[in-house]
């Protein structure tokens, strides 16, 4: 009877514990809005800030989702950040012509951009 108990008390143990180590794992998939600054007023269907900077950022390793708002100048980015983090996909946005946060726009890209996605 003695070991029954014991081990009772023994599973319940790490039956508890590792409960608790799997209930602080930090989730995986994150969203995060991005401050930029998108001047084009047909970005759906412009090359450059429309289709094209979707594609770009999607093929980015972990990038999810990306939801471009030119009226709030925003983008929504959904990502795994076991495979990539923030700043990646800040510098990513970066040199693709576009100001992320605090990350300026690469010189080089922002000057490759249509005429319409550059501010006036």
């Amino acid at each position: 009877m003695k070991t029954l108990f014991k081990t009772f008390l023994i599973s319940a143990f790490f039956l508890l514990t590792a409960n608790s180590t799997f209930g602080q794992q930090k989730k995986t998939i994150q969203t995060a809005i991005i401050k930029t600054a998108i001047y084009c007023d047909h970005r759906k269907v412009c090359e450059t800030c429309g289709p094209n900077f979707n594609q770009a950022l999607l093929k980015e390793k972990g990038v999810q989702m990306v939801v471009l708002d030119d009226k709030a100048m925003t983008i929504k980015v959904t990502y795994n950040s076991k495979k990539t983090d923030l700043e990646k996909i800040k510098t990513a946005i970066s040199k693709l012509g576009y100001d992320a946060d605090e990350i300026e726009a690469d010189i080089v890209a922002y000057e490759g951009l249509d005429g319409c996605c550059k501010k006036a």
